[in-house]
């Protein structure tokens, strides 16, 4: 028996879909942000903090890149209650991505930072730079430069893995999608759906970062 596709259902669910859709963007917004910022912060203490910090920072790193992003979010939405810490599900779910994806940016900047040769931020200090300026110009920059598409490839996962924070009821794009397909039993058109959308935010957010790479570093 042929099978007949009908997306008129899924269609007619299109607020939904725009709502899902519109948080899938504030949460990846919100965890890109974060995540750059801590995660820039946890690399320079594995760079150059004195050895018991750096050690700490190792620790965090290793934890959270091989214990899996969901049971994180467990851990976060319906352990923390059992300490008395209770958190409603955008923020757990903030949270969450935001420390997984501090973890694997810490290491690409990283990676980033050791690539600069000592012989460029010795040139720099010649030149009468103070340590600030050296950091930010010297290294931060061009190691910023150089790891600039692993950087970017690594948010455009955490976007996707956005989809994971539907396990806590989060009303993102895979969790509408999910109550969609529980309404219409349309299945194939749903998740066909679902899939073209966060393609398109995928090539829609390597677009964006494509655009940042030739303003702020092309000329560099």
């Amino acid at each position: 028996m042929a099978y007949k596709f009908q997306f008129r259902d899924v269609f007619a669910q299109q607020d939904a879909i725009v709502d899902g859709l519109v948080l899938t963007l504030q949460l990846s917004a919100g965890t890109i942000f974060f995540g750059f910022v801590i995660g820039t912060l946890v690399a320079t203490l594995l760079v150059y903090a004195k050895p018991w910090a750096r050690g700490a920072a190792h620790a965090y790193v290793e934890v959270i890149r091989n214990t899996p992003l969901i049971v994180q979010l467990f851990l976060i939405f319906f352990g923390l209650p059992a300490i008395g810490i209770k958190l409603d599900v955008i923020t757990a779910s903030v949270i969450a991505l935001t420390i997984n994806l501090t973890a694997y940016t810490a290491e690409i900047v990283r990676a980033g930072i050791e690539s600069i040769p000592k012989s460029q931020i010795e040139t720099g200090i010649s030149l009468g730079l103070t340590g600030p300026q050296v950091f930010r110009h010297v290294v931060f920059l061009p190691a910023l430069k150089n790891v600039y598409p692993s950087l970017t490839s690594q948010f455009v996962l955490m976007m996707l893995a956005t989809s994971v924070v539907s396990q806590i009821s989060t009303a993102e794009l895979f969790h509408v999608g999910s109550i969609i397909q529980s309404r219409t039993f349309r299945d194939f058109e749903v998740y066909s759906v679902i899939a073209v959308l966060y393609l398109c935010l995928s090539l829609l957010l390597r677009g964006g970062f494509s655009i940042c790479y030739r303003i702020f570093f092309r000329k560099s």
